[in-house]
């Protein structure tokens, strides 16, 4: 007996997945606020940022460096009132620095 197996897109993939699902809507819920808070970050800094994972209320942002978060800290009242203007739950924001390896 042959089998055959049938390929099929990473969206269907997550369709079918709840906890796939789940992680895809969260992801696209980071992306979101980001893209809202976007003006509000300083254009320098706009490529340094990437949004985090969210947990409950607590949203976390992904910097590139210790300098660029200590100016986006300052920032943090200012993003916290902006969501929950747009009404998202957020009670904080978690900065993360991730320095990326070169090679």
């Amino acid at each position: 007996m042959s089998q055959r197996h049938q390929a099929f897109t990473l969206l269907q993939a997550t369709q079918d997945s709840p906890s796939l699902a789940r992680l895809t809507a969260l992801s696209d819920d980071s992306v979101a606020r980001l893209k809202s808070i976007e003006s509000l970050i300083p254009a320098t800094l706009r490529t340094a940022v990437r949004a985090g994972p969210i947990d409950g209320p607590v949203w976390c942002l992904i910097l590139d460096s210790n300098a660029g978060a200590a100016k986006i800290r300052q920032l943090l009242p200012a993003f916290e009132s902006h969501l929950r203007s747009k009404g998202w739950e957020v009670t904080s924001i978690r900065l993360k620095v991730q320095i990326s390896r070169q090679k």
